[in-house]
């Protein structure tokens, strides 16, 4: 359990304790909890649900808020025979969200992943709803995020992967967002059925320090 649901729990709690005190006792016109301790439980209370639930997945507000950009894009001529990155193109200037689109011949059929390595030398599997590159009729995207300063470098890595590495990369995103702690891969912890098939440099053009 995050850290942010148990500050919805406790926020709950609270103010449960808040109503509860609010109830006269039978007969002696008295509440079982002094006005001010009720009034003070239940507006901490309500603050903490609200903070909780705001930051957390329990809502969508985030979610449905959030719009990403498109970078340039490269022109693909003639068919397609490799898994590739069109949009953002390599040495691009991006925004702190954008969507990193690409196209994947006919018939590939293993996962697609984007990955970041900033500055700190550290890789980031990218990931939305569905954790994979959501794949479609010879095309696949994914929505990208950088955390960086004004023109800090990024390498941009694509990877195709079995199932395991697959759930590897899965299953480390959910530990993160469970800790709410995002440290980044060492290179030998990329398992080896992870291929690199693309790779391009792009700097952000904004300072993205802190948004996410």
């Amino acid at each position: 359990m995050s850290t942010k649901i148990i500050i919805v729990l406790v926020g709950l709690a609270l103010a449960l304790i808040a109503v509860a005190g609010s109830i006269i006792k039978g007969g002696s016109g008295k509440r079982l909890l002094n006005t001010k301790i009720a009034v003070f439980f239940a507006i901490i209370g309500v603050l903490m649900m609200m903070y909780g639930s705001y930051s957390s997945e329990l809502v969508s507000v985030n979610n449905q808020l959030e719009q990403v950009s498109i970078g340039n894009k490269l022109k693909i001529e003639g068919p397609v025979t490799d898994i590739k990155v069109v949009s953002p193109i390599d040495q691009d200037s991006v925004d702190c969200r954008i969507l990193t689109m690409g196209v994947y011949p006919e018939g590939h059929a293993k996962d697609i992943w984007v990955m970041i390595r900033p500055t700190d030398d550290r890789y980031y599997p990218q990931s939305d709803h569905t954790n994979t590159s959501y794949k479609r009729d010879g095309e696949w995207q994914v929505v990208t995020r950088f955390g960086g300063d004004l023109g800090e470098a990024y390498d941009l890595i694509i990877y195709e992967t079995d199932s395991t590495s697959s759930a590897f990369f899965s299953s480390t995103i959910e530990k993160w967002k469970e800790a709410d702690d995002y440290p980044g891969l060492k290179l030998e912890e990329i398992p080896s059925g992870a291929k690199e098939v693309d790779r391009l440099k792009i700097y952000t053009r904004k300072n993205c320090r802190g948004v996410f």
